[in-house]
């Protein structure tokens, strides 16, 4: 199998740090860092490490220290920890452009993305508005599908950064079908092992509508449009009441819930397992996941950042490159 590419991320933001403090780990992986390398040698520095970062192309080390290969990506301006600086915007997004190319290439197995700071690179005059719609471009995806999860709990949502006054509209049964479309094919395809995915769906209203005393869409356009899936071979269910649903003890019957709009099913994933959980995207031709934190500035050269969410980001990245190896 061939390496993951780990992007560094915003280079003043704890991305760095978080792959410093994993040196260990990483060493022991089949990946390569994308960043600057000699920030990520600085960084190291500054947190007291003794890590060899090697260029990609060069011959590993023979070293006691932990040796980490890097697809070396050079900064344009001094970076500072803490510090924005919209001079780097263009060496942020130079490293994902590097990731998407040469993963789609075959180079690597999969992308993992540590934060990047959206501000900063709309400051820039960039038009980014996450890593999910820049993969979604870059890779031709008609529809990428956000997916936060854990080691016992999945959930893929319909709608994603959108006003809630503006959820109801946009949960329209093409949208629907389509994204359980893919979130169906790639739960065979990374977890399932080719079996049907057992999808739970969250509805929209509390209580599912109440047989339409507290909301139509159940009725008039989510179950319809289940019952037409389940009849092609998708094990969906009805829609359930997302307060119901998502106990944990009702969620281990599906491999995966769908959520209508984002704060109806992310927090009760970070609130399971903050640090631990992995975002992923569905809908790519590649692999991407991605830690469930930002970039925390206030962190960034300190020891004090939790690097947990970058392993296991690393390791659903791994556990998902097996299955398409295999």
């Amino acid at each position: 199998m061939n390496p993951l590419i780990v992007t560094t991320g915003e280079p003043a933001g704890i991305g760095p740090d978080i792959c410093v403090q994993l040196a260990a780990y990483l060493a022991e992986q089949p990946v390569v860092l994308c960043g600057d390398i000699d920030l990520l040698r600085q960084r190291a520095q500054l947190h007291g490490k003794d890590i060899a970062f090697y260029h990609a192309l060069q011959p590993r080390p023979q070293t006691v220290a932990p040796a980490i290969a890097v697809r070396h990506t050079p900064c344009f301006s001094r970076v500072k920890a803490g510090q924005l600086d919209v001079n780097n915007s263009p060496y942020v997004l130079d490293m994902l452009e590097i990731a998407a190319k040469d993963t789609l290439a075959g180079q690597y197995a999969g992308i993992v993305t540590a934060p990047v700071h959206k501000g900063i690179l709309c400051e820039a005059g960039e038009h980014f508005s996450g890593h999910t719609e820049f993969f979604a471009e870059k890779t031709g995806a008609a529809l990428p599908v956000m997916v936060l999860g854990t080691a016992t709990l999945k959930v893929g949502l319909v709608t994603t950064h959108l006003p809630l006054k503006d959820v109801p509209a946009a949960v329209t049964s093409t949208r629907l079908r389509d994204i359980l479309t893919i979130i169906d094919a790639d739960m065979r395809r990374y977890f399932t092992e080719g079996r049907p995915p057992r999808i739970g769906v969250c509805g929209l209203n509390p209580h599912a509508g109440e047989d339409g005393h507290l909301g139509c869409e159940e009725i008039e356009v989510i179950n319809p449009t289940l019952d037409a899936l389940r009849a092609e071979g998708v094990d969906v269910s009805s829609a359930l009441p997302a307060d119901t649903l998502l106990v944990p003890q009702h969620a281990a019957a599906y491999d995966i819930i769908v959520a209508m709009y984002h704060d109806q099913g992310l927090p009760v994933v970070k609130a399971q397992g903050f640090g631990a959980c992995v975002n992923m995207t569905f809908g790519l031709p590649i692999i991407r996941t991605s830690v469930d934190h930002g970039t925390a500035l206030n962190l960034a050269g300190t020891a004090q950042a939790d690097a947990g969410s970058l392993q296991c980001a690393i390791e659903m990245a791994l556990q998902m490159a097996s299955c398409t190896a295999a």
